[in-house]
């Protein structure tokens, strides 16, 4: 499975992507599992987030779903802590 997070907006406008493979991974059914419910609980289209907040895209094997701060899910902010930390 293929997580890929954009991060937008903030103070300094900064934008930072990442990716995850998940493929070959011991913890790939955590990682799987949390993509899953962070996609669930997002939206079709870019929400109105707060001024200097993130809003964030996340696409998981081709799927995208919109969300922003700071209304997050657990998860969300779980999966997006993840990707950016892990990824490439």
């Amino acid at each position: 499975m293929r997580i890929q997070v954009s991060r937008t907006g903030g103070f300094a406008g900064i934008e930072r992507h990442a990716e995850v493979d998940t493929s070959g991974r011991p913890d790939a059914h955590e990682w799987e599992a949390l993509a899953g419910q962070a996609l669930a609980a997002g939206q079709g289209a870019p929400p109105t987030g707060v001024p200097d907040g993130f809003s964030y895209e996340i696409t998981v094997d081709g799927k995208t779903a919109y969300a922003a701060d700071p209304r997050l899910t657990d998860e969300q902010r779980k999966l997006i802590t993840w990707v950016l930390k892990e990824g490439a």
